[in-house]
């Protein structure tokens, strides 16, 4: 059966910054992820002028499941750990929908055609995230390497002999 923490408290913060493009005139980003006992509620806008404006998401969360295991190893393994923030426009705004560490469960949302962008992970987190690695994390064992059939064998002995046979009238 499947252990998971407790849930870790969040707020993410979004940021607008304005773009030097003729077909983009601005670009929304993740700015920061903060642990925060802030309670779920309406968003606040931090900022709002020419130079960026940035916008405060309370009330999200996450938690480490021992089924994503690998996926928490991939990312420690990375070089960079990180948050990955899965957000959507809403209208003029971007907000964020979901924060993992999963790298396994990032590629999932990805491939499903969801935005996902990602912030460094804090040293007390990569701490936590690396402990809960060491207690569930366990490698698949390496099968036993099959030979491709580009290396020969019985069976494509015979495949070159039957198709030499049709090309020969036999």
């Amino acid at each position: 059966m499947p252990v998971e923490t407790d849930e870790l408290s969040l707020a993410v913060v979004m940021e607008r910054k304005p773009l030097k493009s003729n077909w983009q005139p601005f670009q929304w980003l993740p700015a920061e992820v903060v642990l925060s006992p802030i309670p779920a509620g309406a968003p606040r806008c931090l900022r709002d002028d020419p130079s960026a404006t940035l916008w405060l998401y309370p009330g999200l969360s996450t938690r480490l499941y021992s089924d994503e295991a690998e996926g928490y190893f991939l990312n420690l393994d990375s070089g960079a750990p990180c948050w990955f923030i899965m957000w959507r426009m809403e209208g003029e705004l971007a907000v964020p929908q979901f924060v993992t560490l999963s790298y396994n469960e990032a590629a999932r949302l990805m491939d499903g055609g969801e935005q996902v962008d990602t912030l460094p992970l804090p040293a007390p987190i990569m701490e936590k995230l690396g402990s809960f690695v060491v207690e569930y994390y366990r490698p698949e064992p390496k099968g036993k390497r099959r030979r491709p059939s580009f290396e020969g064998g019985a069976a494509v002995q015979q495949m070159a002999h039957d198709e030499g046979g049709r090309r020969h009238g036999r």
